[in-house]
């Protein structure tokens, strides 16, 4: 697993939290619509039907009152930019507790509302300080909450592909976030300057070994939309795909980044 080495960005906790909230609020508004025929369809995710998807995306969120309910570790180990690499050793656990949940709760936007009452309240009693012993490390909650960006975000993704008409709305603070943090990842798996990679109008990075650039244009440039990033970054879309599909550019002899993706699975 890559180690982020790197000084880690910045979030606003209060956006941070604001964006979870919304995120996860316009899921809601979305799974409280649908039919039992659209729960069962299909997903892009292996044999998950939209009601797998929906209870791991409550499970995602639910996991931050699960973690308060923990005694606070002593001393923060991780941050944020670790989760991307930590993700894949705990897939089949996930796996297996995003199906058991589906079975438990018949109800999708009963469950959902559990949830966001229990974690709205969580919020609002504990700090961003406040430690949590995560599956990836001991973290600060407001570590986390960007994390959970990156789950409400790619999730929300999954469930507008995976049923048709469906058109849940990307808040522009939780799309930010989850786009940042899978480029800075990037910028972790493969340091260096001699690529920049342009996500507009929320991300820039530097990254993979070679002569570094300093000014003028780059040599090797890479530029996509958020979007197509975020598939990129969790094999989604293939590189390949992206490109043939026009949505990437990629200029220079060290902008293929086919080898460096995807960042987690």
């Amino acid at each position: 697993m890559p180690t982020a080495k790197k000084r880690a960005r910045t979030y606003d906790p209060v956006k941070t939290r604001a964006a979870v909230l919304a995120q996860f609020g316009n899921v809601r508004a979305a799974v409280a619509a649908l039919t039992a025929e659209q729960l069962a369809l299909p997903t892009r995710l292996g044999d998950w039907t939209v009601r797998d998807l929906v209870a791991h995306t409550g499970m995602a969120i639910g996991v931050v009152s699960r973690f308060i309910d923990r005694p606070a570790p002593a001393t923060p180990e991780v941050t944020a930019l670790d989760w991307p690499f930590a993700t894949s050793a705990n897939a089949a656990g996930i796996d297996d507790m995003s199906r058991r949940l589906a079975r438990e709760n018949p109800d999708p936007d009963a469950y959902l509302a559990d949830i966001d009452r229990r974690f709205t309240a969580d919020l609002a009693e504990h700090p961003g300080t406040r430690l949590l012993a995560t599956g990836t490390g001991p973290m600060p909650l407001s570590d986390f909450l960007v994390t959970r960006t990156v789950e409400l975000v790619v999730h929300t993704d999954d469930l507008n592909a995976a049923v048709p008409g469906l058109a849940i709305p990307y808040d522009r603070q939780a799309l930010a976030a989850c786009t940042r943090l899978l480029a800075d990842a990037l910028a972790v798996k493969a340091p260096g300057g001699s690529t920049e990679v342009r996500i507009p109008p929320y991300a820039v990075v530097q990254c993979v070994e070679g002569p570094r650039h300093t000014r003028g244009t780059p040599p090797n440039v890479v530029e996509t939309d958020p979007l197509t990033w975020i598939r990129l970054a969790t094999g989604r879309t293939s590189w390949k795909d992206a490109v043939e599909e026009a949505k990437v550019s990629a200029s220079g002899e060290r902008a293929d980044l086919s080898g460096l993706l995807p960042i987690m699975g």
